[in-house]
């Protein structure tokens, strides 16, 4: 009774060649869907990851101009954030342990420093990310990211 049920097992197990094709070949087709709409979403997410950088830096911009009276200058960058400034006008009521979270001046998502410029053409201060290409102007992913567009 035994090596009955053992042939049976033996006789349904596994999948057939032209099964197994099948799978592979609806696999294929619903990649070829997807895998297109899934390849622009990196590039996307960089470009959001930027403006909400640059909303934060904002942010700790107007922390230091509320604690000192003013932003820090051109010359002082965005480094002011994060240690007092040695140049330049020096801040009175610098916060300790500074305005950016861990301690240091994030890079934008290409790895690129942001530009800061104070005073700014466009507002008190210009912060932009140059894009994908780290140079100035550009469209669609190398295109910058500037804080004065932003909502």
């Amino acid at each position: 009774m035994k090596t009955e049920c053992f042939r049976r097992s033996i006789g349904r197990g596994g999948f057939t060649l032209i099964e197994l094709m099948v799978v592979i070949v609806i696999l294929g087709i619903l990649a070829g869907f997807i895998v297109p709409r899934i390849m622009g979403r990196p590039e996307e997410a960089r470009r959001l990851k930027a403006k909400m950088q640059i909303q934060a830096i904002e942010t700790a911009l107007k922390l230091y101009k509320l604690d000192n009276g003013f932003y820090p200058t051109t010359e002082q960058g965005l480094q002011a954030l994060v240690e007092p400034p040695s140049v330049g006008q020096l801040p009175k009521n610098w916060r300790q342990g500074g305005y950016l979270e861990k301690g240091k001046v994030p890079k934008d998502p290409w790895g690129n420093d942001y530009v800061y410029v104070c005073p700014g053409v466009h507002g008190d201060f210009d912060l932009s990310s140059y894009g994908a290409d780290g140079q100035p102007g550009g469209e669609g992913e190398n295109a910058d990211i500037n804080n004065w567009e932003l909502d």
